[in-house]
């Protein structure tokens, strides 16, 4: 067990990107395992980005090969953070894994999903 990081992020696990798509929207894509020890390192940009006045945000969840409880909750709470300010969140690309935990607890009718991120981004023309 590495002890240094009990308790805290363990940034070797999870890795988030943040882009804006020139849309209006706001593009956070984590990579790895999103799970109590990594989950403030999406919720991080998430805020950051509402704290901004971006309300869209869109999740590509490609990279991701792992949620739990933790996780969709950091997601579930943006969610709620953006559509108060008029917004949404839009999940893209979830792997198989990762689909099921938001299948069986029923959260996959709360967001938006996407099958590719061109689908979740709006028009910009």
């Amino acid at each position: 067990m590495d002890r240094e990081h009990i308790g805290s992020a363990q940034p070797a696990r999870l890795r988030v990107g943040t882009s804006d798509a020139g849309t209006g929207a706001v593009v956070v894509t984590p990579v790895g395992e999103l799970d109590h020890h990594t989950a403030e390192l999406l919720r991080e940009p998430l805020d950051a980005a509402l704290d901004a006045g971006r309300t869209r945000l869109v999740v590509d969840c490609a990279g991701l090969g792992f949620c739990d409880s933790t996780g969709l909750n950091v997601l579930l709470a943006a969610r709620l953070r953006a559509e108060a300010a008029g917004g949404s969140v839009h999940l893209v690309a979830m792997r198989p894994a990762v689909a099921r935990v938001f299948r069986i607890t029923g959260a996959e009718a709360v967001f938006t999903v996407h099958d590719t991120l061109a689908t979740a981004l709006p028009d910009s023309g």
